[in-house]
């Protein structure tokens, strides 16, 4: 195999030449380390999808964490691998070694985590090639080879980089083989629906309340024609009850409801059918982009290009100098998405 790179990687003069006289074909199993939360391992579909096509005679393990098993993506892959996360402090450490050694052996790791436990499963588990991103130049000592992670491209392109390094050419726009089927009626809606989620991983990243009230009350009453759901997180503190008391001060909006958090499949569903997604930066837009549902981040903590794709109808509202963004950006960017689906149908 050819290393396909000029400065964009870093391989090692020995991978280079161990590597030479060996073809995709020769691979026989593939780990992946991915120990994320749902909108970051969702993501990963695509590069498990292109990962199968390029080694085609190739296992496929994934290594997750136990702390973050929603979405796992077990349908794509061979074997899935558990390792011991925060959720279980307790386990001694001697455990937690076995466990890790569970991994095994694999002719190709990729890590795309480099973190003290993704750098540990590297040491106890052999393979004949390890990828990953070189956070700091220390970290290459246990890597073979590094691709370069950018905070300007979004996160399934960065990912395939690790493939394109080996001379991989993965489709655009990334597919990542979600097959809806649910079936439930209940999720099904005579009128056409935006959902809004204002909620996040934690509150630091959530837009104000206020500001997503006055955007729903505005797109509700522009939009009469639409339902307008407002999907609610699992926690306590993603409550939307707040918000809909914000929305209601100056009377009911009968298009505008609540919708419980569901499971998965059925918040597949949901995104899938949507005219447009409104949320912060979060998960639930990851599952939408992967629905191919139009989505609009709200980003004023957080880098947004790397949830940001190119392709689609996808916007991300955000200022330059990092503060909230306004009411009026947002209702402008989501009616533009309304509006350039009108004109499309």
């Amino acid at each position: 195999m050819k290393f396909w790179f000029e400065r964009g990687a870093w391989v090692s003069p020995k991978a280079q030449k161990k590597f030479k006289d060996i073809s995709p074909e020769d691979i026989k199993s593939i780990a992946i380390i991915r120990h994320a939360a749902l909108g970051d391992m969702i993501l990963t579909r695509a590069f498990i999808g292109e990962a199968r096509k390029f080694f085609p005679n190739a296992s496929i393990t994934l290594s997750v964490v136990s702390n973050y098993r929603f979405g796992v993506p077990e349908d794509m892959v061979d074997r899935v691998h558990i390792a011991i996360g925060s959720d279980q402090r307790h386990v001694p450490k001697r455990e937690q070694l076995r466990v890790a050694k569970e991994l095994g052996y694999h002719d190709i790791f990729f890590d795309m985590c480099v973190s003290s436990r993704s750098i540990l499963l590297g040491l106890v588990n052999k393979s004949k090639f390890k990828v990953s991103y070189p956070y700091r130049n220390w970290q290459r000592i246990f890597y073979d080879a590094c691709v370069f992670r950018s905070d300007m491209q979004f996160e399934a392109e960065t990912l395939l980089d690790m493939l394109r390094l080996f001379g991989a050419s993965p489709q655009s726009p990334p597919d990542f083989k979600l097959s809806i089927s649910n079936k439930n009626l209940e999720l099904k809606h005579s009128k056409p629906y935006i959902v809004y989620f204002t909620s996040a991983s934690i509150s630091n990243k959530c837009w104000p309340v206020e500001s997503f009230a006055a955007l729903i009350k505005q797109l509700a009453l522009q939009h009469a024609d639409y339902d307008h759901i407002i999907l609610e997180g699992l926690a306590d503190w993603e409550s939307v009850s707040p918000l809909l008391e914000l929305i209601s001060s100056d009377g009911d909006k009968e298009n505008v409801n609540i919708q419980k958090a569901m499971s998965l499949d059925d918040t597949l569903t949901l995104l899938q059918g949507a005219a447009v997604v409104v949320c912060n930066d979060t998960g639930i837009r990851n599952l939408a982009i992967c629905c191919t549902t139009p989505t609009v981040g709200i980003f004023f903590s957080t880098v947004p290009y790397r949830y940001w794709p190119r392709y689609g109808q996808h916007e991300a509202v955000f200022q330059a100098n990092g503060s909230m963004p306004a009411v009026d950006s947002v209702l402008m960017v989501t009616n533009k998405i309304i509006k350039n689906q009108s004109v499309s149908l």
